[in-house]
């Protein structure tokens, strides 16, 4: 992990499990980059990430990469804490999960352990409790299969040829809107309603997480953010600093430096996972196998 005076973290990519098995171009293998910045205005970061990444080709099968990115609620006590505390209890549960056990299945119990956690600690500080509450997007992958599992208006987005489509639907009160037919896409960026959030994990003892399910293939790229860099940085310019730079590293620090000088008054972070081999499966019965 490296950290500058700005604020801004930094995991570089390490080596794959699809490196470490000599290259056999029949296993998922994928690079990443994460960084974070407490932006211009904010005097602490309340946003959090992490990830797990397979040590060996098998583990590479059984149990894929995890990528966790949370945003802790603005105007709730402890945002940093319930954030850390979701992506600490997605990764703890990944990495003790059963070998197979689907992803989709997988992550939507971890996000609901998240959130009862974070809800429960929450009323348990105090005769009155605090609030504490966080957005959630995590993105599991495995095979040819990314899984994504969200509440709250982080965002996953899919990279491919050059063309950017968001996987995730915002829970906000304003996107709800949209939906309806109330307001048009343009009225809801405008809109006094666009941060306030319908789902966000500790809020309530329970919630509803959204769970997507995208094929991948290579050269794709998976970005995860908060609303602090989605708020200011259009999808088109997630799909050109990506495609004009080969090290996510450097993408990753373009995009942070963006959304800091189109606005900053919120922490930015951001997760880029690119897709370099895939592991083509097939379904029989809900179990997958290996197509050769």
């Amino acid at each position: 992990m490296l950290e500058n005076p700005l604020g801004t973290v930094s995991h570089r990519p390490v080596p794959s499990a699809f490196e470490k098995s000599g290259g056999k171009a029949s296993l998922l293998d994928v690079e990443f980059s994460e960084r974070t910045d407490v932006g211009k205005i904010r005097e602490h970061n309340e946003d959090s990430h992490g990830h797990v990444t397979p040590q060996n080709p098998a583990q590479a099968r059984s149990h894929g990469w995890l990528f966790v990115l949370a945003d802790g609620v603005g105007g709730h006590d402890h945002g940093e804490v319930a954030s850390q505390m979701a992506v600490d209890c997605l990764m703890e549960g990944f990495r003790g999960s059963r070998g197979g056990e689907p992803h989709t299945a997988l992550l939507a119990r971890l996000a609901y352990k998240a959130n009862t956690r974070i809800y429960e600690a929450g009323h348990a500080a105090g005769s009155g409790g605090i609030r504490m509450a966080t957005t959630l997007v995590a993105c599991a992958l495995r095979h040819d299969r990314a899984v994504i599992a969200h509440a709250g208006d982080s965002r996953c987005y899919l990279i491919r040829r050059s063309q950017t489509t968001q996987i995730t639907r915002d829970h906000t009160v304003a996107n709800e809107h949209v939906r309806l037919g109330l307001i048009s896409a343009g009225e809801s960026s405008q809109s006094s309603n666009r941060h306030l959030l319908l789902r966000s994990l500790g809020n309530e003892l329970l919630v509803k997480v959204d769970i997507n399910q995208v094929q991948v293939i290579p050269g794709d790229v998976l970005v995860q953010c908060c609303d602090g860099l989605h708020g200011s940085v259009e999808p088109a310019d997630l799909a050109r600093i990506v495609g004009q730079n080969h090290d996510l590293e450097e993408a990753a620090k373009q995009l942070l430096a963006l959304a800091n000088e189109r606005d900053g008054s919120d922490n930015i972070s951001v997760q880029l996972i690119r897709v370099k081999g895939v592991e083509r499966v097939g379904m029989y019965r809900g179990r997958p196998y290996i197509l050769r």
